[in-house]
């Protein structure tokens, strides 16, 4: 059985008086690929930056590969791959020049990894940073974050900037990567990007981790989009059992959510004149919205 890679044990953060994140606890196994997910403010980016010893917690403790991440630091840092949010680099700095820079600080020769990563982000070397647009200086970090191939790859919304073509050429890489051995974090707000990559989810809002499921249970108990077209007018009372909510109805064709006992819908839907039945499961943006609601 895998061991975990990253252990967070009630994790809290404050700035001042204002809050950051509050008592989070959860692991990620090795090869694991985690999604992170809450809106813009919810502490995932602290949750992150606490973790790779970038801020200090207020109380709580963090490790990496079994290390302390507050006491080794420089030792965890050689196999973690860090793409985070925004980008900054030193301006007059040659894309090559600052590549080669950072490959300075592994003792691996990351050359080879390096141009492979370059060619596919199709990311001119010869140009100044300062010239780069935000989308170029996003693959620059994509290239720097996991050119020595580690063991632990760290996403804080990577793809902002990115066209459509690039983001899905990023999917694809990290799935790539996973597949070699690497255990990837993946933190976003954007939920479909996350339901394409995670095998678990942590769902996080107002600092404090709501929900931890893996992709599969999440489903199952999460509501399912039940979509009917009748022969006959559909009375939408006739539907409103326990489990169901945000009814559509037009005409002869009725929508709506449910989450209660799937036999008790099949036999209500059986005693009607149905010529068409979808029953799908939900997407992660409906996972996340039944969360959010039900926490609030």
């Amino acid at each position: 059985m895998a061991g975990n890679i990253i252990e967070i044990k009630n994790l809290t953060k404050y700035y001042g008086k204002s809050r950051g994140v509050i008592d989070i606890s959860f692991d990620i196994k090795e090869g694991e690929i985690f999604g992170f997910i809450g809106p813009n403010g919810a502490g995932k980016s602290t949750t992150i930056r606490t973790l790779l010893n970038l801020i200090h917690p207020t109380s709580g403790e963090c490790t990496i590969f079994g290390l302390d991440t507050r006491k080794y630091p420089a030792k965890i840092a050689e196999e973690v791959g860090y793409i985070p949010s925004e980008i900054f680099y030193y301006d007059n700095m040659r894309v090559k020049e600052l590549l080669k820079y950072s490959a300075s600080f592994y003792k691996k020769d990351s050359k080879k990894r390096m141009h492979e990563l370059v060619e596919l982000m199709e990311l001119d070397v010869n140009k100044r940073i300062r010239d780069l647009s935000l989308g170029n200086k996003k693959k620059v970090g994509i290239v720097q974050g996991l050119m020595h191939e580690p063991r632990l790859i760290i996403l804080d919304e990577p793809t902002s900037g990115l066209d459509p073509l690039m983001q899905q050429r990023f999917f694809d890489l990290i799935k790539e990567e996973n597949a070699k051995g690497s255990t990837v974090l993946f933190s976003s707000h954007i939920l479909n990007e996350v339901q394409k990559l995670s095998h678990r989810v942590g769902i996080v809002k107002d600092g404090y981790l709501i929900k931890l499921e893996d992709m599969n249970t999440l489903r199952e108990k999460t509501y399912k989009r039940v979509m009917i077209e009748s022969s006959t007018p559909i009375d939408q009372s006739y539907f409103q059992i326990n489990g169901t909510k945000n009814f559509e109805l037009d005409g002869d064709k009725l929508s709506f959510l449910y989450s209660g006992d799937i036999n008790l819908l099949t036999e209500r839907i059986s005693k009607l004149s149905i010529r068409d039945l979808l029953i799908d499961d939900p997407d992660l943006e409906d996972i996340f919205m039944h969360y959010y609601e039900r926490e609030a």
